[in-house]
């Protein structure tokens, strides 16, 4: 199954391989996302703690590791993610619960708790 640090690196992995397999449509992703996760309206934090949620609802262990590590570095609390994981709870129910499992693990594993 592997950590959350290694689900990040799993990430990095396939990006690099993108790169060199799809460019034109990695560069314009990826252009695309750096645009979308600059702070405005909402901060950088706000937006990862948004994005954890999302990566609950949508069932992706990758997308909660990528989230729950960015709204730890920009400054997010711990309760603040488990607050925002279970805002996905509310909208999603009983599958979005088991979630919680890996938000968990990965709270755990990047605060050395």
């Amino acid at each position: 199954m592997g950590t959350y640090t290694d689900k990040l690196e799993e990430v990095r992995e396939l990006i690099e391989k993108l790169q060199k397999e799809s460019p034109k449509q990695t560069a314009a992703f990826n252009q695309f996302m750096m645009s979308v996760e600059k702070p405005g309206a909402l901060s950088s934090k706000e937006k990862d703690l948004i994005n954890v949620a999302l990566s609950i609802s949508a069932q992706c262990e990758w997308c909660i590791a990528l989230h729950v590590k960015g709204a730890l570095t920009n400054g997010a609390s711990r309760a603040e993610v488990i607050d925002a994981a279970m805002q996905a709870v509310l909208m999603h129910g009983g599958p979005a619960l088991m979630y919680m499992i890996p938000v968990e693990k990965a709270l755990d594993e990047f605060t050395g708790a």
